[in-house]
């Protein structure tokens, strides 16, 4: 029995808008930084070889980079000191972008978050990148998710990414179920399915938006939109459902 639900953050509830003016926003903070004749294409390219950096460690050792490596990163890249002040100011600049140019919520993502609630404690596990737990989580906040939210789970916080099962773990546990009682949704096969199902968990890939595993999923479940997640939601949480309907 399906007793709590968990949803990823990117490709699930949200669809990434805007990475390209993200990454100019960044590099044009290193600009206006260093002032020590740094170029923007200069910095453009130190930006690139951040984000490889942080795409091997994040499929090679299933953990998360933080703004802070970045910065040492972009700061080796370029041969370049920075004093304190000069390091956090761009820390945060790297970390707050993605409030700049923020991401947009997928048509319904917030409907079925907030119907899912209803029935069930609702948990959040998301992979992060250069953009924090903290600035995804003032993201939820902004557009309304917070208030149907009982757990939040970023790998960045965590020190390891899906399909780590402390993920899946910490989350279940947060929630008041066994992992074997949650459904996870997301749209990784890699990390999303393999990861909830590691811990036996349920499985549901959402394919809004990402169809790369809709033919090849181990998912329990399918969904291509939001709307049909909800119309399917009484079916899959079977008898938790009628019971909590019949105490309305």
């Amino acid at each position: 029995m399906i007793k709590a639900v968990s949803f990823d953050f990117w490709g699930t509830l949200f669809r990434d808008a805007f990475s390209k003016e993200r990454q100019e926003y960044r590099a044009k903070a290193i600009v206006n930084t260093f002032k020590q004749g740094v170029s923007l294409e200069n910095a453009l390219e130190a930006m690139s070889v951040v984000g490889k950096e942080f795409a091997r460690c994040h499929i090679e050792e299933q953990r998360t980079l933080t703004p802070e490596d970045a910065v040492d990163m972009v700061s080796l890249q370029l041969g370049i000191d920075l004093n304190k002040r000069e390091y956090e100011f761009l820390a945060e600049e790297f970390a707050t972008a993605i409030l700049v140019f923020q991401p947009e919520p997928i048509e319904n993502a917030l409907d079925a978050v907030r119907f899912t609630s209803q029935f069930v404690p609702v948990g959040l596990i998301s992979d992060t990148g250069i953009s924090p737990g903290k600035s995804l989580l003032k993201l939820l906040e902004i557009h309304g998710f917070t208030q149907y939210i009982s757990s939040y789970r970023f790998s960045d916080e965590e020190g390891v990414a899906k399909p780590q099962s402390i993920m899946f773990e910490k989350t279940a546990y947060e929630l008041g179920v066994k992992t074997e009682e949650m459904l996870h949704l997301g749209d990784l096969e890699p990390t999303d399915i393999i990861g909830i199902k590691s811990v036996g968990g349920y499985a549901g890939l959402f394919a809004g938006i990402n169809l790369k595993y809709m033919t090849s999923t181990t998912a329990d479940f399918l969904f291509t939109n939001w709307l049909e997640y909800i119309e399917n939601l009484p079916r899959i949480l079977d008898n938790h459902f009628d019971n909590k309907k019949s105490d309305q």
